[in-house]
């Protein structure tokens, strides 16, 4: 079981949501229902979107922390637009392209410019958050048309057309990253650069590419933000780019970059969202919500980390077994059930000593 929660960051992160409903469930379960699950679900569209597109950017070994300012300025100008009456579908469609000049930007920066990914996105989260205050003259946009508005409420099985957007979204970019050639290009470029250089891959194509999808996907976001409140204000987006990365991280995407999924991403963004959802719903005062969850998403990653250890160490041990002395072979059994157990590994030093005295007393009893 462990060994399949080790290669399956998936199922892990799926558990941990189960228990955090569990609780829930035992403190009043009125609260577990079907209605309950969709209103986490609808709260988490906007974090869902954007974890997909960190997902994106991280898998190449890219970082974006400009996501929520973009964000925020797709929203306003999308804002704008609406009510300079440029109509629903026009507005969206601006507020999108906006989103892919500001992630082309940020991938001309870091995959042309080769300016490190984490100080070009640095300057252009206040370059663009500057941008939303210009747009909205530092107020909040109101009047959205209601047909707007409509697009976030429950239509077809309790779910608004935004949350099928987004399921549909999330499928297709899940289709895309793992059996597609772009989408393993984009692994390939996380994983090795200049390996993937050497295979013929146009590496600053793949990223300029990741890094548009991820604006893009950041403007829907402000999109689905804007619909859902109803209102735009000039503060939209702040602090969303580290959900978004939190999100990612516990799902399994690396920030070495060539592994993750979308689907393991969404699973975080569902977690992260669920805490607040939880949290709310047990009557925790506001002031507690960021305090709680960062503390829960800490222990479940060191957590996460030990088991992995762990059974990393127990791998290693399985490997090697073939090539230990019978008598070292019951010690390191004995050190690697421990190990397991505690979910604490050896180090290389400790698992050297004991393979050294093994060795010495063989040695001795073959003098004898």
């Amino acid at each position: 079981m462990i060994r399949f929660l080790q290669n399956n960051r998936e199922a892990s992160v799926a558990i941990i949501i189960v228990m955090l409903l569990a609780i829930l469930a035992i403190s009043d379960p009125s609260y577990l229902r079907v209605e309950t699950l969709l209103s986490i679900y609808s709260n988490s569209l906007t974090l869902f979107v954007l974890a997909i597109g960190a997902t994106m950017v991280m898998a190449t070994r890219g970082l974006d922390v400009s996501v929520g300012s973009i964000m925020g300025l797709s929203a306003a100008i999308a804002g704008v637009c609406m009510n300079d009456g440029f109509g629903i579908v026009p507005s969206i469609g601006i507020a999108l392209f906006v989103g892919l000049c500001c992630g082309l930007f940020n991938g001309f920066m870091v995959a042309i410019l080769r300016v490190p990914a984490i100080v070009a996105t640095l300057g252009t989260l206040g370059f663009f958050r500057g941008c939303v205050h210009l747009t909205t003259g530092g107020s909040w946009i109101e009047g959205l048309p209601e047909s707007f508005k409509d697009l976030s409420h429950a239509w077809v099985l309790g779910l608004s057309p935004f949350a099928w957007l987004v399921l549909v979204l999330l499928a297709a970019a899940h289709v895309f990253l793992r059996y597609t050639a772009f989408g393993h290009a984009i692994f390939a470029v996380g994983d090795n650069r200049e390996g993937a250089r050497l295979l013929g891959i146009r590496v600053n194509t793949v990223q300029l590419t990741a890094y548009a999808i991820n604006g893009i996907l950041s403007a829907l976001a402000g999109i689905i933000f804007a619909a859902q409140i109803g209102f735009i204000p000039n503060t939209a987006g702040n602090g969303m780019e580290m959900r978004a990365i939190a999100s990612g991280v516990l799902g399994g995407v690396s920030l070495l970059g060539g592994t993750g999924t979308v689907i393991g991403a969404a699973l975080g963004a569902f977690f992260m969202t669920s805490i607040d959802s939880v949290l709310v719903m047990l009557r925790f005062d506001a002031y507690w919500n960021d305090m709680i969850a960062g503390a829960i998403l800490l222990i479940v990653l060191i957590g996460d980390g030990r088991i992995r250890e762990a059974m990393a160490q127990s791998l290693r041990y399985q490997k090697y077994r073939k090539f230990l002395e019978p008598d070292e072979l019951r010690a390191a059994d004995h050190v690697s059930a421990t190990a397991t157990a505690s979910a604490e590994p050896l180090t290389g030093a400790g698992k050297a000593g004991t393979k050294d005295a093994a060795l010495a007393t063989h040695s001795k009893e073959a003098r004898v």
